[in-house]
């Protein structure tokens, strides 16, 4: 099934994957001590990180990644496979690997799927950025997390082209490759992709990220510098989301979060490719402007000095610039420095701004060209989209905040607390702060305190934060059943995809308290059941049937649970509540499959 859906998106499939759905997640044994199974599925585009010789020089080469890793111990866990007979039990096909288990006590399926044919980066288009766009919503609710291999030349690009494509991401996706090929002696393909697998496998960081080199960036932040290191990339104007060394440590504060209660989504709509970059330098003329202006281009990322700076003394240049406004390309502003912003300090750059040029803050090339050619395939009239234009839509550029806010040492609460530790610096501030967070926010969230919450968030609190059993926020607010605390934690970037130790998501918490509005809501925002909460679910709907329980089943289906699944003999609901002559029961299935 998986290969004909795949094959629905584009047919551009190499090799297939199993015939069965995967399941997003899975736990080995039982108890505190208990193994969970995380699934992530590598989208193979190509890219120096699979390359082999050529005559011609390097080029990848299909059908070989997956038997290659697997002779990588610290890729494939072959004893693991063998002894839980994965295969077989999980029924997997020879493209799917498992790392041996993480310090976090997990073990990381991982799935690889090729495009056809496989890509050097640089003949990249936005063909390709539709085609891995619609396998991820294919596969979106089949995998905890996805690994997209790509060429390094035009990997800032697609990160960025991805970060606008995927509206309303919940899941972590990461982009990586390498410098030299994996199956070559001394490479960072291994380290690459073994980062990016923990990552997108072990936590909810719901961003398009780029991992390399023991980094891990916002996808839109970054654009390679070196051609040569294995530090190729950078993200000149915002620190790193995570580093990966001695220990992984995430800067939680950094990461981007939807902030909304609208399901995942692919922009369907190609991007628009009439957009281009021009550089200002010394002595550019306006005919050369002005021939680059011309129709069919409908947007510009225009590259110009310093905080935004261009010539201001050439009248003609400025007024070709003002004309193509007029006439509705859209012309962003950045700066050609790898750091900084574009401002309105020198009267140079007001003057770009009163020809109708717009700011583009710190964004890079890479995120201003790839937002605007998504911003204009985009309905609605020039003015929204010089509007949208402006907006911080995924994390894409630094807005400053307006109005004061509030910082650690302006809590008394944390002021008290840090008189009694001895605690002065900012560092250790956060560190109170974050260890007290996550407790804090689920007594507020269990108490339908929605003032203490938003104190903590304005603190720089993570409303996502996990306490000792894995339990978020949202979890408490989903047994509880409080809505308005449930809408206020999704407004402020909480995830559902969060599970806590036993492997149990929001979803189902709401579930078992029988939170209708509540399921309704998660759902509504993407949330899903995995496999591991549905082992049972069959036995479970048995049981509520031959008990005359029509809101634990109706709980159930507004989840999205097929009411027809069979118990642990056979049986079905339907006849379980006629065994036990549960009329209202039979009532309400019949009424559902009507």
């Amino acid at each position: 099934m998986m290969a004909a859906e795949a094959a629905q998106a584009g047919g551009f499939l190499g090799r297939a994957l199993s015939s069965t759905e995967p399941a997003p997640a899975l736990e080995i044994g039982g108890g505190c001590g208990a193994v969970a199974e995380a699934r992530v599925l590598v989208i193979n585009t190509g890219g120096t990180i699979g390359m082999v010789p050529q005559p011609e020089g390097l080029a990848p080469e299909a059908n070989m990644l997956a038997g290659a890793l697997k002779k990588i111990p610290i890729l494939h866990d072959a004893a693991y496979a063998e002894e839980t007979n994965l295969y077989s039990r999980l029924h997997l096909g020879d493209d799917t690997l498992v790392l041996p288990i993480s310090r976090q006590n997990k073990r990381i399926i991982y799935t690889i799927l090729e495009l056809s044919p496989l890509l050097d980066s640089s003949n990249m288009t936005p063909a390709e950025w539709d085609k891995i766009g619609s396998l991820l919503e294919i596969y979106y609710e089949k995998y905890d997390g996805f690994v997209i291999l790509h060429g390094t030349d035009t990997m800032a690009y697609t990160a960025s082209a991805l970060s606008f494509m995927c509206e309303n991401l919940g899941k972590t996706i990461v982009l990586t490759g390498s410098q030299v090929p994996i199956y070559e002696l001394r490479n960072d393909g291994r380290a690459n992709l073994l980062g990016s697998l923990l990552f997108a496998g072990q936590f909810v960081i719901p961003e398009v990220c780029l991992y390399f080199h023991n980094k891990l960036y916002r996808g839109n932040r970054v654009t390679k510098v070196d051609a040569e290191s294995f530090n190729a990339f950078s993200s000149p104007n915002l620190p790193s989301l995570a580093t990966a060394e001695v220990d992984i440590i995430i800067n939680w504060e950094t990461v981007w979060r939807a902030n909304t209660t609208k399901k995942f989504a692919i922009h369907k709509m190609n991007f628009d490719q009439h957009v281009g970059l021009l550089r200002i330098f010394p002595g550019i003329t306006a005919e050369a402007v002005k021939g680059f202006l011309q129709s069919p281009i409908k947007g510009i990322v225009l590259e110009t000095y310093g905080s935004g700076n261009a010539p201001n003394n050439c009248p003609a240049l400025l007024e070709e610039l003002q004309k193509a406004t007029e006439r509705g390309v859209v012309i962003l502003n950045c700066t050609q420095c790898l750091r900084g912003s574009v401002s309105l300090v020198y009267e140079t750059g007001k003057t770009l701004m009163d020809a109708g040029v717009i700011p583009g803050g710190d964004m890079t090339p890479e995120a201003a060209l790839t937002k605007l050619a998504y911003v204009l395939s985009k309905p609605g009239t020039l003015a929204e989209k010089r509007e949208m234009v402006k907006e911080n839509l995924r994390g894409e550029m630094t807005v400053v905040p307006i109005g004061t806010q509030i910082t650690l040492k302006d809590s008394k609460f944390i002021q008290e607390i840090a008189k009694y530790l001895f605690i002065s610096c900012k560092e250790e501030l956060a560190a109170v702060r974050d260890a007290l967070t996550p407790p804090l926010a689920c007594a507020a969230a269990k108490n339908g305190d929605i003032d203490a919450l938003k104190a903590l968030q304005n603190m720089g609190g993570n409303l996502s934060s996990e306490d000792y059993d894995g339990r978020t926020p949202l979890h408490v607010a989903s047994c509880e059943g409080n809505l308005e605390i449930v809408k206020h934690l999704l407004k402020s970037g909480a995830t559902v995809y969060a599970k806590d130790r036993f492997g149990a998501t929001p979803l189902l918490n709401a579930i078992k308290f029988r939170h209708h509005d509540v399921i309704c809501l998660l759902r509504t925002t993407g949330a899903h059941l995995s496999s591991q909460e549905l082992v049972n679910v069959g036995t479970e709907l048995c049981s509520l049937a031959f008990n005359g329980d029509v809101e634990g089943l109706l709980a159930w289906h507004l989840a999205g649970v097929d009411l027809n699944h069979p118990g642990y003999d056979g049986s079905t609901p339907y006849a379980m509540a006629r065994a036990a002559n549960r009329m209202k029961v039979m009532e309400f299935l019949c009424q559902l499959e009507a």
